[in-house]
C-alpha cells in the first residue's frame, strides 16, 4: 500500500474503527509470516499475530502519523510480542483471550485458517535448510534473532530494521554482524 494511501486510511480508521479491517487484510499475511519464521510453530504465532493486531487496533488512535508506513509500527509491535512469547514460555494473549469471553468477539473463519495453517505448513516444510537454520537461530539471543529474522527472512534494509527496532542503523548493523557469526559458529 503507498503511503499517501496508508495516510488517508489512517485518518479514516480514527473516525471509523471498523475500517481497521483494510489494514488488517492489507498486512496480515507479512505480520504473521515474520511471526510464524521467528517462532517456528504456527499455533504459537497465531496467537502472536492476533495479540498484534488486537493492539495495534487498541492503539491505533494515538498512533502519530510521522511519513513511515504502517508496516514498520505492526512489526515493531510484532516484535514485542515475540519477545514477551520468549520471556513468557506459558503466553497466553491476555487481552484477546478478554475480548473474547467479555464481549463475544469471534473473528475466526475456519476455511481460511485451515487453509493459511497447510498453506504455511506447506511451505515451512518445503524448507529443511531453513529448518536447520531456524533450530541454531532459536539458540542465539533474542537481539540477534530479530536483526537477522528481518534482514534475510523479511527482506528488510538495515534503515528499516532500526525504524522498525527503534535502534540506530550502525547498532543494527553491529548486532547483524555478531548474529551472523554466532550463527555461523553453530552451524
Amino acid at each position: 500500500m503507498e503511503i499517501e494511501k496508508e495516510k488517508i486510511l489512517l485518518a479514516e480508521i480514527k473516525s471509523n474503527p471498523d475500517m481497521f479491517g483494510i489494514l488488517y487484510d492489507e498486512y496480515y499475511h507479512t505480520v504473521f509470516s515474520y511471526i510464524f519464521r521467528r517462532l517456528g510453530e504456527y499455533e504459537s504465532a497465531r496467537d502472536v499475530a492476533s495479540e498484534t493486531f488486537l493492539k495495534a487496533y487498541l492503539k491505533i488512535r494515538s498512533f502519530e502519523w510521522r511519513g513511515i508506513s504502517l508496516i514498520f509500527w505492526l512489526l515493531r509491535i510484532a516484535s514485542n510480542e515475540i519477545n514477551l512469547f520468549f520471556r513468557n514460555i506459558k503466553y497466553v494473549p491476555q487481552s484477546f483471550q478478554y475480548r473474547i469471553s467479555n464481549q463475544g468477539l469471534n473473528i475466526s473463519d475456519n476455511v481460511v485458517e485451515q487453509q493459511d495453517k497447510e498453506r504455511i505448513s506447506n511451505e515451512f516444510d518445503q524448507h529443511e535448510a531453513f529448518m536447520k537454520i531456524q533450530l541454531q537461530l532459536k539458540q542465539l539471543h533474542v537481539k540477534y534473532q530479530e536483526v537477522i529474522a528481518l534482514r534475510y527472512f523479511e527482506q528488510k534494509s538495515i534503515k528499516e530494521i532500526a525504524t522498525i527496532l527503534n535502534k540506530k542503523e550502525g547498532t543494527v548493523k553491529s548486532l547483524l554482524s555478531r548474529g551472523i557469526e554466532k550463527l555461523k559458529k553453530l552451524l
